[in-house]
């Protein structure tokens, strides 16, 4: 109980604070800032001359194209102005501070049966075009600008920004909005009923879009005045609407016009506090607890799927006969207290999905996650990019087919494209995906009341797919079985040509088949969508921009696949079973168990059969020079005799592993040499490195990890110990998510692309992408690898590092004492750091059930100082990845940057010769420095070179063969022994031409203290970088100054 007291208390504390910096500080200064504002626009609007003469003239172009007729009035003052929206009741969510002022048209300003035709529209265009003719000539307002009543082009609002300037109000705003109480008669509009006769060609239709729309403006007012009599004085209830709006407005793909706003949230609570609701809300409950409660009613009520009515109070409630028109005509229904109107008629069954699917992840994050989910909930960004596994964008300018039929029908012809790409690609897709949306946010071109609605698809028309795996990658699109002549015609009318019969186990069916390997299995969707698209809507591939495999250049090379061909599996599976079947060895080898990456689908290069290493000579080829060997752990059977000294122990393992690799030479003729690591053995064109765990080392397998045995275990089988147990559990992860492998390799070639090969082993990157994926909400587990990759970016970024743990629980199996210990752990960690008195061990705390005090491969590395630089990295990049998702373009140069790395943030940079790194056809981007002082330079070695020939005898091939042989990592090492403690190196382990380097201080302030001046400094520095190029003779290219330490 303590403990659930205790989170509580944190959770309520967390809000609180939250609250304090969304909620507007209603003080005496804000109201008086805003009171002068509105009043200084009414007094405005009152100097407008009555009866002043008001034609299309004012906007034609807009007019023409909502096809409104009859729209001249002589002006007349609004009946009233008034505030209404959030900031009435106090609940205007910052930072934008928006006031909503109603402008009530007057009813001497139109005619009985204005309703009719967009001719209401028409003239509440014009009647804003005057209003703001007078702002813009008086000294009310900085800037007036134009834009549109929830994306809705036909009803555009004024938005004011006011010259009174306030030090707590920078970014206030008043939007003029006009409403209609009482002008029409309701009858006339109900839903029913045709009011656009150019729609009736003879068939009366009914418009029950157009209907609403008015009648929006008609009972806006009384709806406003509802929302502001349940919330004003329910301190709770309003601030949990805050929470509400900050929840929505973290997530891009509810704040569109076909999903939810802060005026259906606020009457969705006013109605659950109503009789009509049930008073599922009373004024008993705490914040969270509305929250919650609101939550829940929108993720799983019924009342969604048969309409939700808010009877007035003391009224009776509509016939059945009634609710059942509104639930035929709108897929949402939300009726106000006149009974008259459907709230919530722009919502489309997507976008109530979309709601419903984010209401039920937030539960789980209120349940699952640590502190309530705050972090979840309110300061993670839900947007498109990271959430959909598939976006894509249309661009549809200049497509005539879209309104073709006019632009204002009963729905505006951009909503009713969005309707028809929805379910083309629900139908093309099929089971593949779990949600297909799709948004047009094209309302945004303000120009268009003076050039007309065609400026509005200039925006491009957005699509966000959830993929549902394995469905997803099924090279079939499955029809009905043969023989059901009327379903077979519908899916051939669909999928033309392509679809043929195909037989199955389960019986001949229509079919259609999307060719591909079986390494590019997620390009399927990007085929599907297209061939949909371009046969039912005659789209242009150009006007298609998919993001799916963008950035597969940095994980390929020579044309080659992503995955590896699962020959070296097979041929692991052939050395375990020879290993385990050898009789000449003194102790049977009782587990095999690979360590190497390449086996956990989590290799960037994973490795390729060798011609030469299989002995055999594979005609004339050019191949390799150097061979990556594959750490393989093997364990012997329990024995008492093996000794007690950690060096005899080294020793004896040897001996062992010479044995084994005579027995494997003797038994089954495979080729093998030793080296310092271990024995490396040669099969099917792989090189396989075996290493012994000792049997002491068994010991930490079984949990004794205070028994003196397990104190005496040698460093090197510990590292083999972790290493065994990290690939076990990466190894178990990637069979459960397909994605896992694929994000891993985006994320360890970006990592190494901008030089931080030093500062981050690859265990922690595929614990941090565990991490997406184990703790995956708020969102689902990504099921691309560009969402998973971006997920990664933005994770590296916002963790806190500093006062938080990530805790990796791959297993799922840590108990509360598991997580507290490791708490305990990390706050001892940061405690020297805190009270200055030491600094701080493992700057990125990664913690899992192996490794609980993060020890195993953060202890030493990143710094602070290199994650703070990593994190910047990160987040750069996901800005970048981000737009180009939503906005980018075909090039492919802007997703290159996202691997191109800057090198001016260097203080020297070393460029390599290209041909004599180990794998040449790896180099992302050739370097070139235009600037910095030129220090040396040095022609290229002829004594190594990359690629051989396979010509001549096959012995003396192998010979020429490096078995894991770098330079870099070789040159590396020789600088950091030449001169330590003076910089620090940065390069890309994947095949990057450059170096890095950057002044370490303590050292710049050692030779200060020792007299150096600032000129001392200057040449010993080039003095030192001239000796770092004669250590890489042959291999360094040029050595280049950039910034003098100062």
């Amino acid at each position: 109980m303590a403990a659930v007291e205790e989170y509580t208390d944190t959770l309520n504390l967390k809000v609180a604070e939250l609250l304090k910096e969304v909620q507007l500080d209603y003080s005496s200064s804000t109201t008086k800032t805003v009171n002068d504002a509105v009043l200084s626009i009414k007094e405005c609007i009152n100097k407008i001359p009555e009866d002043t003469q008001v034609t299309a003239d004012l906007a034609p172009k807009f007019i023409r194209d909502i096809g409104a007729d009859k729209v001249e009035f002589r002006f007349k003052r609004p009946k009233s102005i008034q505030i209404g929206g959030s900031y009435s009741f106090q609940c205007v969510v910052k930072p934008d501070v928006n006031v909503d002022l109603y402008i009530q048209l007057p009813k001497e300003c139109f005619h009985e049966k204005d309703f009719l035709n967009h001719r209401y529209h028409g003239k509440r265009c014009l009647y804003l075009c005057l209003i703001k003719k007078y702002l813009e000539s008086s000294s009310v307002a900085q800037k007036v600008e134009w834009s549109f009543f929830q994306n809705e082009a036909r009803k555009p609002i004024l938005v004011v920004y006011p010259a009174v300037k306030s030090a707590g109000l920078p970014g206030l705003s008043v939007r003029l909005i006009p409403t209609a109480e009482s002008r029409f008669n309701v009858q006339k509009l109900n839903i029913e009923r045709n009011n656009l006769h150019t729609l009736s060609e003879g068939v009366s239709e009914a418009t029950p879009m157009y209907n609403n729309s008015v009648l929006e403006d008609m009972f806006m007012e009384q709806g406003a005045e509802f929302i502001k009599t349940t919330f004003t004085g329910w301190k709770a209830l309003q601030e949990a609407l805050v929470l509400l709006k900050v929840w929505a407005r973290q997530r891009s793909s509810l704040n569109t016009h076909d999903s939810v706003n802060g005026y259906l949230i606020s009457i969705i609570m006013a109605y659950l506090a109503s009789e009509s609701g049930k008073a599922r809300l009373n004024k008993a409950m705490s914040v969270m607890q509305i929250f919650r409660i609101t939550l829940d009613f929108i993720a799983s009520s019924k009342l969604w799927g048969n309409g939700i009515f808010i009877k007035p109070q003391g009224g009776s409630d509509m016939p059945k006969e009634e609710r059942k028109k509104y639930v035929k005509y709108f897929p949402v229904v939300l009726c106000d207290l006149s009974a008259h109107f459907n709230l919530a008629y722009r919502m489309t069954m997507g976008g109530l999905n979309e709601l419903q699917a984010e209401a039920a992840l937030a539960l789980r994050c209120i349940d699952k996650c640590k502190e309530g989910g705050f972090v979840e909930l309110f300061m993670t960004k839900v947007d498109f990019p990271a959430k959909f596994d598939y976006c894509m964008r249309l661009n549809l300018k200049g497509k005539t087919e879209v309104s073709a039929q006019g632009f204002c029908l009963d729905n505006e012809c951009w909503r009713l494209y969005e309707d028809k790409v929805h379910s083309l690609l629900k139908e093309g897709l099929g089971d593949r995906v779990k949600s297909v949306r799709v948004t047009w946010q094209n309302a945004t071109s303000t120009r268009c009341i003076n050039d007309g609605l065609a400026e509005l698809d200039k925006e491009p028309l957005t699509v966000g797919i959830s993929l549902s795996l394995p469905d997803a990658y099924d090279r079939y699109t499955r029809g009905p079985f043969f023989g059901n002549k009327e379903e077979a015609l519908k899916f051939r009318k669909f999928w033309g040509d392509v679809a043929e019969l195909y037989q199955f186990k389960s019986g001949t069916r229509e079919c259609v088949f999307w060719e591909c390997k079986p390494a590019k299995r997620y390009l399927i969707i990007k085929n599907v969508t297209e061939y949909v698209l371009k046969r039912h809507l005659s789209l242009a591939e150009d006007k298609i921009m998919h993001a799916v495999d963008q950035l597969d250049f940095s994980l390929t090379c020579e044309g080659g696949d992503l995955a590896s061909d699962g020959s070296l599996l097979e041929s692991f599976g052939t050395l375990s079973k020879r290993l385990r079947l050898l009789s000449d060895v003194p102790l049977a080898i009782s587990s095999v168990q690979p360590l190497d990456s390449a086996f956990r689908h989590t290799s960037v290069f994973p490795p390729r059969p060798h011609p030469l290493a299989n002995g055999i000579k594979a005609g004339n080829r050019i191949s390799s020079t150097c061979l990556p060997s594959m750490e393989v752990m093997i364990q012997l059977e329990g024995s008492g005799n093996w000794p007690m000294d950690d060096a005899a122990i080294e020793k004896t393992k040897a001996a062992f592993l010479l044995r084994i690799g005579e027995c494997l030479e003797k038994d089954y003729g495979m080729k093998w040499c030793p080296s310092e690591e271990g024995v490396d053995v040669f099969l099917s064109g792989y090189v396989f490195r075996l290493k012994i765990l000792h049997e002491r080392g068994l010991e930490l397998l079984n949990g004794q990890a205070e028994s003196y045995q397990v104190k005496r275990v040698s460093p090197t089988d510990k590292y083999l110990f972790l290493r065994s147990q990290h690939s076990s559990m990466i190894n178990g992860l990637a069979g459960r998510y397909p994605l896992y492998g694929p994000v891993v390799q985006l994320a360890k070639r970006w990592v190494a692309a901008h030089l931080f090969s030093a500062s981050i082993m690859e265990e922690v990157i595929e614990l941090v992408v565990a991490y997406i994926f184990q703790k995956a909400l708020p969102f689902s587990a990504p099921c691309s690898r560009i969402s998973g990759f971006l997920r990664f970016l933005r994770l590296l970024s916002e963790h806190d590092w500093m006062f938080t743990p990530m805790i990796v629980d791959i297993n799922e199996d840590m108990t509360p004492d598991d997580e507290k210990e490791i708490n305990d752990k990390f706050s001892l960690s940061r405690k020297a750091y805190e009270e200055g008195t030491g600094s701080i061990i493992s700057a990125m705390y990664v913690a899992t059930a192996y490794d609980k005090g993060s020890e195993a491969w953060t202890s030493s590395s990143p710094s602070i100082t290199e994650l703070k630089r990593l994190a910047a990295y990160a987040k750069s990049s996901s800005n970048l990845l981000t737009k180009l998702i939503m906005q980018g373009q075909q090039d492919s140069y802007g997703w290159e940057c996202i691997f191109r790395t800057p090198l001016n943030n260097y203080d020297a940079v070393i460029l390599l010769h290209r041909d004599k790194l180990p794998h040449p056809e790896r180099l992302l981007f050739p370097s070139e420095l235009n600037q910095g002082k030129l220090v040396a330079q040095g022609n290229a070695s002829k004594t190594f070179q990359p690629y051989l020939l396979t010509k001549g005898s096959t012995k003396d091939l192998q010979d020429q063969l490096y078995i894991n042989f770098d330079p870099l990592m070789c040159y590396v090492k020789d600088l950091e022994s030449a001169f330590p403690n003076t910089f620090k190196l940065w390069y890309d382990s994947f095949g990057g031409d450059a170096i890095g380097l950057t002044w370490e201080k303590e050292n710049l302030k050692k030779r200060k203290r020792d007299g150096e001046d600032d000129g001392g400094v200057a040449k010993s520095v080039l003095d030192m970088l001239k000796d770092v190029g004669k250590t890489g003779k042959g291999f360094v290219k040029s050595v280049h100054l950039l910034k003098v330490p100062k």
